[in-house]
């Protein structure tokens, strides 16, 4: 197993959706996780982009998706897919349930012309 600084396989997820969009009351499209601390935020479609100003702020510079059915890296330094061979902790994405873009009580009716 390759281990690196930028991926913690014990660090578990913050969360069912992104932590910044449940304290603001937003929402999101779709959802990353930080393999180095498990923080989950929203990805670059989304309005507030939160995973990548999580990458900006803290310097964890890998995310993965938190979606269900995906499974891939992605390094905020070079903009690329990453590679690693390491398990992270589960769960590795939101509850199926959990709808998509979510959550749904709190999109706006035009939500589409938000996305980037």
């Amino acid at each position: 197993m390759t281990t690196t600084p930028e991926i913690d396989p014990a660090a578990l997820p913050s969360g069912t959706g992104c932590a910044e969009c449940e304290e603001l009351a937003g929402w999101w499209l779709h959802l990353r996780r930080c393999t180095q601390c498990g923080h989950i935020g929203c990805c670059d479609s989304s309005p507030a982009q939160h995973a990548r100003g999580h990458a900006a702020a803290t310097g964890h510079p890998i995310m993965t998706s938190f979606e269900p059915g995906e499974n891939w890296l992605w390094d905020f330094r070079s903009e690329e897919y990453a590679e690693t061979d390491v398990e992270l902790s589960p769960p590795h994405h939101h509850p199926e349930s959990q709808p998509v873009p979510g959550p749904a009580e709190r999109l706006p009716a035009d939500w589409r012309n938000h996305l980037h």
